[in-house]
């Protein structure tokens, strides 16, 4: 189904409408990810910049990703809760990372890409018929 999707932070203060359905939907078990996240992955849902719209004020933490260049992660100054990931090359592609579990409905989500598989958790089954990718 095409059309709009919203989500938002944990407390309200940040919210976000973007069309749907999204461009990608991926798994990252990258170490940052899962710092930041606070678990062993981050489900991450790639959307059109200018096709997604955030209302509300966002943090950013930056520091330097495994290509080197920045890391833009935005969050909730409130509540803390991650909503988007940016970094120079996705402005450059027009596209943005949104954390999807931070979607209002994520019943029908279904990432098809595992990236940075080699630091998955031992624990964390990968699911069959996906993509698997050691890095990025």
């Amino acid at each position: 189904m095409t059309g709009k999707r919203s989500g938002g932070c944990l407390c309200g203060a940040v919210r976000y409408e973007l069309d749907w359905p999204a461009k990608a939907m991926v798994v990252c078990h990258c170490r940052d990810c899962q710092k930041q996240a606070g678990t062993a992955f981050s489900v991450v849902g790639v959307a059109k910049r200018d096709a997604f719209a955030v209302r509300g004020e966002l943090a950013t933490f930056t520091h330097p990703g495994s290509s080197g260049q920045d890391v833009n992660r935005k969050f909730c100054p409130h509540c803390g809760s991650p909503v988007l990931t940016d970094t120079a090359a996705a402005r450059e592609q027009g596209i943005v990372f949104f954390k999807a579990g931070t979607l209002d409905d994520t019943a029908d989500l279904a990432p098809t890409v595992h990236y940075w598989t080699q630091s998955a958790q031992r624990w964390f089954a990968l699911p069959a018929g996906v993509t698997c990718l050691e890095k990025q």
